[in-house]
């Protein structure tokens, strides 16, 4: 791959988005649990997240060894650009979720990629929970509006909201004690 990130550093990375993103869920409920709501229809995160997406992909097509392909590059290159602004053009119907899911697909690879062949038990805690956000992704990308009806289903009972934000904190503080026993 074009990048490579040690099993310590992906550990330290994950651990603290999920602390830092469910933390801000712990204090900021009301105003996480309106933007979060609104997440699956707003063009806006689509376009931004699709633009992400779109601009990692293409870096992957650009720096990645093709192999025999290699020749082929410029115009994967383009197919990139065009079906890029196709989607943005014409695909707005939950555009930021299926973004998500592209982004969780594409994220999965370098984070298995440091976890592989590595001894250690504790990278299990890693790979599992990017293998459920493959699954996730996938759902993302074909089903999207399972999203929707997801958040929609947390944010209405105080109680679920609670236990999705301290199920995220615990697990973001064992990747963090699991890099710390590496």
């Amino acid at each position: 791959m074009i990048y490579s990130f040690s099993l310590e550093s992906a550990l330290l990375a994950v651990g603290l988005m999920l602390l830092a993103g469910h933390l801000a869920a712990l204090f900021f409920e009301g105003a996480l649990k309106r933007l979060l709501l609104a997440f699956p229809r707003s063009a806006a995160a689509g376009n931004i997240l699709f633009c992400l997406a779109a601009v990692y992909f293409g870096s992957l097509v650009a720096w990645t060894d093709l192999g025999e392909f290699t020749p082929m590059r410029p115009k994967f290159l383009a197919v990139t650009a065009i079906a890029c602004l196709l989607t943005l053009r014409f695909v707005q119907e939950f555009l930021s979720v299926r973004a998500l899911g592209m982004l969780l697909l594409l994220v999965a690879e370098p984070l298995l990629e440091a976890a592989w062949m590595r001894p250690e038990s504790g990278r299990l805690f890693l790979v599992g929970l990017v293998y459920v956000w493959i699954v996730g992704g996938l759902f993302c990308i074909g089903m999207p509006y399972l999203l929707r009806d997801a958040i929609t289903w947390v944010a209405a009972a105080g109680w679920r909201w609670k236990a999705a934000v301290w199920a995220g904190i615990a697990y973001g503080i064992l990747l963090l004690g699991v890099r710390s026993s590496i």
